[in-house]
């Protein structure tokens, strides 16, 4: 149930919105000045306050500026007898919601009450949606290029300066662009992602600037673009080196004038969002073979940023593989998992050509493969990682061939082993050997049936 504060100094209107408000099935509270409504106020929260201009001590606009300091405030829908468009215009410039004139229209009253409740409930939301998603600005590792990074974000941050983030895919750019955004002068608003890389070029210009119903064939409603909603926040091209030139031409107009027109339009509209890129190529590259505007280089260059691979980082390796191990025992209902040291060791042999993002979907499918086990070992690592490790190992660790043969044995008779679920007797079949050699060859390699 709704609660619902009515602040008037005239017994008749409280009492008579508190019988239509119970009606409509709201709970009603009552208060005479505002000197009481901020008393009860810091007593229960209500959804949404009826607060009259006129009011004795402190009045209703003094009063709507003391409820919009409360945390999590109610909606406020001011009421005035004597209203007039400068009291209204000062009233919304506090923060009310709306401005009703006695007498009062029920219908009009009743529709006012229910949007401001979607209104403060939306609110609600908003804030709930911001909390989950601030962990993704997160960025993990103790390694010198990782505390490098994290300085340089906390330097240039607090600025609206344009940035151009750098890296190969999988590193993170996106989670530098939020973690920019985040600590930056715009963390209260919009964060705007756009995938210049996924979007059809024939639409990414609608995308990005929005467009009129209409306007080509496809357009069967008005769309409001990505520039225009992140208006007063933070707007994010991804992979912008996949860009269409005549879109990069667009982006470029519209960054030097702080507007642009939708698609089928002829009124611009006037933008202030902070711009940030990133980019798997060599755009200096990409601008000697024609494909990427010199002048938008520089107009995004502005301060550029470089995120490492993970092979350039390997020492945050068994720090991420945990952190993601937490993460998505968590995400899918299980119990905290562990990873042994010699799982940590093969995660560390590996090259990672998929960087983070491959690390992340490793654990993630060893958790969801694995729903029983508790402690995560080398044998539940995926083949192509054992693979690739082994060779690494082979080539750094090892000083006679004989050493090399037996590691890559071992290795290969787990993998069979892991592949038919420890039964000996079939692994034995696969491999072309005696079940009593096969166990032979398991006790030179130092394997144990369990493995």
């Amino acid at each position: 149930m709704h609660n619902i504060l009515i602040v008037d100094d005239e017994p008749g209107i409280r009492q008579s919105l508190k019988g239509v408000l119970e009606d409509e099935g709201y709970k009603a509270s009552l208060a005479e000045s505002g000197e009481a409504c901020l008393e009860s106020l810091r007593k229960r929260p209500v959804d949404v306050v009826l607060l009259d201009v006129w009011l004795p001590g402190i009045d209703g606009l003094e009063t709507l500026g003391k409820i919009r300091e409360i945390e999590n405030a109610p909606e406020v829908i001011m009421i005035s007898g004597h209203g007039t468009i400068e009291t209204a215009v000062r009233a919304t410039k506090l923060g009310a919601y709306d401005f009703l004139e006695k007498p009062l229209s029920v219908d009009k009253t009743l529709i006012l009450v229910k949007h401001a409740i979607d209104s403060k409930r939306l609110r609600q939301e908003n804030r709930d949606l911001k909390k989950q998603l601030t962990p993704k600005s997160l960025i993990v590792g103790e390694s010198i290029p990782v505390k490098a990074l994290r300085q340089q974000i906390q330097l240039m941050a607090p600025t609206n300066g344009r940035v151009l983030i750098y890296g190969e895919s999988g590193t993170g750019k996106e989670l530098v662009a939020r973690a920019i955004h985040a600590q930056g002068l715009r963390k209260d608003e919009m964060f705007v992602e756009v995938n210049c890389a996924a979007i059809p070029e024939d639409l990414i210009e609608s995308e990005l600037f929005g467009h009129l119903k209409s306007s080509f064939p496809a357009a069967t409603t008005d769309k409001e673009g990505k520039f225009q909603r992140a208006h007063g926040g933070t707007l994010f091209l991804d992979e912008v080196g996949d860009m269409s030139l005549k879109t990069q031409s667009k982006v470029l107009r519209t960054l030097d004038e702080q507007r642009f027109t939708p698609v089928g339009s002829d009124e611009p509209i006037t933008v202030d969002a902070r711009v940030i890129a990133s980019t798997n190529k060599d755009l200096e590259e990409e601008i000697s073979r024609g494909n990427f505007r010199e002048d938008l280089f520089y107009r995004l260059n502005v301060i550029p940023f470089s995120v490492p691979p993970l092979r350039e980082r390997q020492e945050d390796i068994p720090l991420l593989a945990r952190y993601f191990l937490k993460e998505f025992s968590a995400a899918y209902g299980r119990r905290p998992r562990e990873i042994s040291d010699d799982a940590i060791e093969t995660l560390m042999r590996y090259s990672w050509p998929g960087n983070v993002r491959e690390l992340r979907n490793v654990i993630e499918r060893i958790v969801i493969m694995n729903p029983t086990t508790s402690r995560f070992e080398r044998k539940h690592l995926p083949p192509l990682v054992h693979r690739d490790g082994s060779r690494r190992a082979v080539g750094n660790e090892f000083s006679t061939l004989h050493q090399a043969r037996a590691a890559y044995e071992r290795d290969y008779i787990l993998k069979k082993l892991d592949e038919n679920h420890g039964n000996v007797s079939r692994t034995a079949e696969v491999l072309g050997l005696e079940r009593s050699h096969l166990y032979r060859k398991m006790k030179t390699l130092g394997i144990a049936a369990k493995e």
